[in-house]
């Protein structure tokens, strides 16, 4: 078994940690969270989502957090982008990166983003031609790929397919998302087992939800298989609104943590990581679900 010496975090917080929080957050309180994380070393933000503000009414504002970005040397601002519309709306807001997302389950896709599986992937299409003429990166996202709050289990064969068909069409990299936070360290193994036949290691990420407390192993899982790209949010932010009872992205806090002990190289302060999930809770007037987070500043007095 041979571990990643180094790991990539892609920040979620700014974007799947705040989209579900029902009380309004101001621009300056997004701006301030991605300009510390962008402090703390993270490389990879993503920043807001260009969906219909009727469904993601938190995200309204993403065209001006883009515009209002002090932007540090070194780091990629990301956008969310379900439709051509979309696309051009964080072209001109000036995103650095794009992404869509789709599901492994036929029951969820719909509910998601109302059509199937099959037809969201030709939905893909102007936009992955739009994004390659504008020499854009795009990134994949398949939600649900240990489980699905409506199909139950999801058969590894299923995410290979749309993972394929992603990569296929061009997007970089497929971000393997447990969007209920089911996947236990078993799952994720004979699910990695069956991609990593097909696809490369680094053409994959690992995206969990810590619902079960099972997040920080099925990583662990991703790592021993040689997945060096995780996402994470800060503090535990996040859910899905889509998905009733899932909890938040596994803390970026907790996996620096991890990854620290284990000697993988990230490029981030982990006191500062700890000093931004610390103000974002405190303006969100949540308690941080950052266990490492917490536990440092305890010890901290």
């Amino acid at each position: 078994m041979t571990l990643p010496t180094s790991v990539t975090l892609v920040e979620m917080g700014p974007r799947d940690g705040l989209q579900n929080e029902s009380a309004r957050i101001s621009v300056a309180t997004k701006l301030q969270l991605i300009d510390d994380l962008a402090a703390a070393g993270i490389r990879v933000i993503e920043t807001g989502s260009f969906v219909n503000p009727k469904w993601i009414p938190q995200m309204a504002d993403s065209a001006e957090v883009f515009q209002s970005l002090q932007r540090r040397p070194g780091v990629r601002y990301t956008a969310l982008t379900p439709n051509l519309q979309g696309l051009e709306r964080a072209l001109d807001a000036g995103a650095d990166e794009v992404a869509v997302f789709g599901a492994a389950s036929e029951a969820f896709s719909r509910k998601n983003i109302n059509c199937g599986i099959a037809e969201s992937l030709q939905r893909f299409e102007p936009v992955m031609a739009r994004a390659q003429a504008a020499n854009v990166a795009v990134r994949g996202y398949i939600s649900c790929v240990l489980g699905c709050p409506y199909e139950g289990a999801i058969a590894p064969q299923a995410v290979l397919e749309v993972a394929r068909a992603l990569l296929a069409m061009g997007c970089y990299e497929v971000s393997l998302g447990d969007t209920i936070g089911t996947g236990t360290a078993g799952s994720t193994q004979r699910l990695l087992e069956t991609l990593l036949a097909h696809i490369p290691a680094r053409q994959l990420a690992l995206h969990c939800h810590d619902t079960y407390g099972q997040a920080l192993a099925n990583i662990l899982v991703g790592l021993q298989h040689g997945i060096a790209t995780i996402d994470a949010s800060v503090a535990g932010l996040g859910g899905c609104p889509y998905a009733r009872g899932a909890t938040g992205n596994v803390a970026t806090e907790d996996v620096v943590y991890m990854l620290n002990g284990m000697g993988i190289d990230t490029g981030i302060d982990l006191n500062a990581l700890v000093g931004a999930g610390a103000r974002i809770s405190e303006a969100l007037g949540r308690r941080n679900s950052s266990r490492a987070a917490n536990a440092l500043l305890a010890s901290a007095g």
